[in-house]
């Protein structure tokens, strides 16, 4: 149940997801698909996305 206490935890979940999903398009991530995991493990999706390897976006 969301109550007034529990306000600023939503708050910064949702805040990292955001900064999650910018991350992951710095690395040519879906930004999409790292917000709803963000949403789901928060700071451990951070870890996640923080030590994985910029996707190259071409070949050549």
């Amino acid at each position: 149940m969301l109550t007034q206490a529990n306000a600023p935890w939503f708050v910064g979940w949702g805040t990292l997801a955001l900064i999650n999903a910018g991350l992951a398009q710095g690395k040519n991530r879906s930004g999409l698909l790292w917000f709803l995991l963000s949403l789901l493990f928060g700071p451990l999706a951070t870890l996640v996305i923080v030590v994985l390897p910029k996707v190259r976006s071409r070949l050549f």
